[in-house]
């Protein structure tokens, strides 16, 4: 928390009024306060004083936040709240580019532009009247109620081409995408009342309890178990942009209960590889991809696919791919490496993984064609070829994990490249 001075107590301030307000606020946020928690904090705070503003930070922290992750948001949201109106502004200027006041001054913090929003409310920033106009309501010139939904129009939308509001409602679609996969059999065999091998050690115990009388025949199952997400994301230059709204999806995946998968690990490279695993844990998404861009210091650099795709097969196949895993593996192929040492180290990921999935952007071209030598290096060697460039790409994904016969666009390329 940063220092602040003492905060002057008013003679018939609304302490209580603004607690339940500053509770809302959180609430928005994402975190779990009831009218109980808000009922305990306004008596913790009778019982704290209001004399100090790090004792009262501290009373209220003590009552609003169970877990690490929620420290971020509170004390975003209690730094805007309670009496910090430059820094709402320079919230305000984050969210509504039409505002250019303190956003030069400094950079917005892990869920700085969380807190804004649950504060604002949906609030927009006053827009200055045209010229010449009088107040009036415009006129709707064009009809669009028989036209697609907003929704589905967005879900098409290519990546590049979202402006800041549009990139804000994917990301919240991306948060509510699933990935569901299902389970594999294994060699081991569990009882079950419906297998059909017969399980004659549990079946004579049970008889040696009975007299030696044997009366029911135990049976057994092949047992199944999960297998493991392996992502493999592209963060050079060209691939910015994508690499960040596929990293907002896998923290998504990472971070969803039920959904089958044993574990999620996620990697970067771009000039090198690095292990984002660790971050994409947090359950706050601004902090996971803040710490997860801090560690990977080639963000928007060069490619070096194949030696990057090399320190993952020496350094970390035997360690994330055992068991049938599945790869994704998010790159435009535009390489510059050399093409033998590309198409041998996607040969050997492909033969240590259950399934090679290789998400490409470029593929929302219709006049795309394997002419790049990374691209005709690494195409043959994967098992579906997909584009990746929009929220429903992202969300085709689950058919192409979960069916084997998929492909993608694989079988059309190779034809390019025979002829």
């Amino acid at each position: 928390m940063a220092r602040y001075a003492d905060i002057p107590i008013p003679e018939n301030g609304k302490l209580r009024d603004n607690i339940t307000h500053f509770a809302r606020a959180l609430r928005r946020a994402g975190l779990p306060i009831g009218p109980g928690r808000v009922r305990l904090a306004i008596q913790a705070v009778a019982a704290a004083g209001f004399d100090r503003k790090p004792d009262f930070y501290w009373t209220l922290h003590s009552v609003f936040v169970n877990r690490p992750e929620e420290r971020q948001v509170f004390n975003q949201i209690f730094r805007l709240y309670w009496r910090d109106p430059r820094y709402l502004e320079h919230m305000m200027s984050l969210m509504l580019p039409a505002i250019r006041n303190v956003s030069e001054e400094k950079a917005a913090e892990s869920a700085a532009k969380r807190a804004a929003e649950a504060l604002l409310d949906g609030a927009q920033a006053p827009q200055p009247p045209a010229p010449g106009d009088d107040s009036a309501p415009p006129e709707i010139q064009i009809d669009a109620s028989q036209t697609a939904s907003a929704d589905e129009r967005l879900r098409q939308l290519d990546f590049e081409q979202m402006s800041t509001q549009e990139v804000a409602a994917a990301k919240r679609m991306l948060a509510q995408l699933s990935l569901p996969v299902k389970p594999l059999q294994t060699r081991r065999l569990r009882p079950s009342t419906t297998g059909r091998r017969p399980d004659w050690r549990a079946s004579m115990r049970a008889a040696l309890r009975q007299g030696g009388e044997i009366t029911r025949i135990y049976r057994r199952a092949p047992a199944t178990r999960w297998p493991a997400l392996v992502v493999l994301c592209d963060i050079s230059g060209s691939m910015s942009q994508y690499s960040r709204m596929v990293l907002h999806f896998v923290h998504a995946v990472a971070n969803q209960r039920g959904q089958g998968w044993a574990k999620v690990h996620t990697f970067t490279f771009g000039t090198r590889l690095t292990n984002i695993t660790h971050h994409l844990r947090s359950r706050d998404v601004d902090t996971a991809l803040n710490a997860a861009g801090a560690q990977a210091q080639d963000w928007q650099g060069g490619t070096r696919i194949g030696q990057c795709l090399r320190s993952f097969n020496v350094d970390w196949s035997r360690r994330v791919l055992g068991q049938g895993a599945v790869v994704v593996l998010i790159s435009d192929g535009l390489d510059r490496d050399d093409p033998a040492l590309l198409a041998r180290e996607m040969q050997r990921l492909n033969l240590s993984s259950r399934r090679l999935i290789w998400l490409n952007p470029l593929l929302r071209w219709d006049s795309f064609a394997p002419r790049a030598r990374g691209v005709r290096a690494m195409l043959p060697h994967v098992d579906s070829f997909r584009a990746g460039h929009c929220v429903a790409s992202l969300d085709a994904l689950a058919r192409a994990i979960s069916d084997p016969h998929d492909h993608g666009e694989k079988a059309r390329l190779m034809a390019m490249l025979k002829d």
